[in-house]
């Protein structure tokens, strides 16, 4: 089943409501627990992450709704941008525990955030080498087309839901 187009309008609020959840959500989250303000690099990671996963990641998979050769080339960047806003996060809470002396990776919000995070890298390089509108070798090909859908959207929600 095709995907519908979405009105401009219909864009338009689901794209303010991501920018709006992400920016406010991500502020919020980095300033948890209450009273204590925002703390450097930790505070960085829920912000950057809220910011990369639902902000630009949200808005390029909302963006390629719309289809066409602009649009495509949007959701590239967005998706892009949004990944390496949550490399930074991934940085940030690397470094606090390093500063903190503490060992990585020991929930299991850790294990999926790592997972969902290498696992867009891949759907990222599959649409920069064969999906790009301009020199992807096998643009056409509906098989990468929707192995690169997919897994967008699977490591998306996943990221979503790891918070």
């Amino acid at each position: 089943m095709p995907s519908s187009k979405p009105s401009p309008a219909t864009y338009r609020n689901v794209l303010a409501c991501l920018s709006a959840f992400a920016l406010v959500g991500g502020y919020y989250a980095a300033t948890r627990p209450s009273g204590v303000g925002f703390r450097l690099p930790f505070s960085l990671h829920p912000l950057l992450m809220t910011i990369g996963f639902v902000g630009f990641m949200g808005s390029a998979h909302m963006t390629k709704k719309l289809g066409g050769y602009t649009n495509t080339k949007l959701h590239g960047y967005l998706a892009s941008a949004g990944l390496t806003l949550s490399f930074g996060g991934l940085y940030a809470i690397w470094r606090n525990k390093e500063n903190m002396g503490k060992e990585h990776i020991q929930s299991t919000h850790a294990y999926l955030g790592i997972v969902c995070l290498v696992g867009l890298v891949l759907p990222a390089l599959a649409g920069l080498v064969f999906l790009h509108p301009d020199f992807g070798f096998d643009k056409t090909n509906k098989s990468y087309r929707t192995a690169h859908k997919w897994a967008g959207r699977l490591f998306t929600a996943g990221g979503w839901v790891s918070c």
